[in-house]
């Protein structure tokens, strides 16, 4: 299977929630992305996350990566390397399915020591990307896919 532009769209679709929920009218030309992601010693695991921050560089400023653990940039290396760009706004995505203990915690003990020692103006920090609607559309349609393989 190949990299499916519903992860661009999805992740898209939260930045875009975020900025109508903190009522930012800044045209996305002028927003910052950050998508963290979990790592892995996998070397082709990289490659989804970073489809999803090409196919979205042509709609924000600056779209960049990091990971919790594993991989570099860490998270602390991802916000300085924002912080550095100078951002009107950035929002920061995290990309993982579950609310479990990285999403409620483990990402959260790195980025805010972290943000509480730049200069940033504003932060946004969307939702996981587990919850939205688009996976499951995205989840039945690589199940057809897989079927219709066979």
């Amino acid at each position: 299977m190949t990299m499916h532009k519903t992860m661009i769209e999805l992740v898209d679709s939260r930045v875009t929630t975020s900025l109508e929920t903190d009522e930012i009218n800044l045209p996305k030309k002028d927003v910052d992305v950050l998508i963290i992601g979990h790592g892995s010693k996998d070397p082709n695991a990289q490659l989804s996350i970073k489809y999803v921050v090409d196919g979205l560089k042509e709609t924000y400023r600056n779209v960049s990566h990091c990971f919790l653990e594993i991989e570099e940039p860490n998270i602390a290396q991802g916000i300085l390397k924002c912080e550095k760009d100078n951002p009107k706004v950035l929002v920061i995505v995290f990309y993982f399915l579950h609310e479990g203990a990285h999403v409620k915690r483990d990402i959260y003990e790195d980025l805010n020591p972290t943000l509480e020692k730049t200069s940033l103006k504003k932060v946004l920090i969307t939702k996981h990307i587990g919850t939205d609607e688009k996976m499951i559309d995205l989840i039945i349609e690589r199940a057809k896919e897989v079927e219709n393989a066979n």
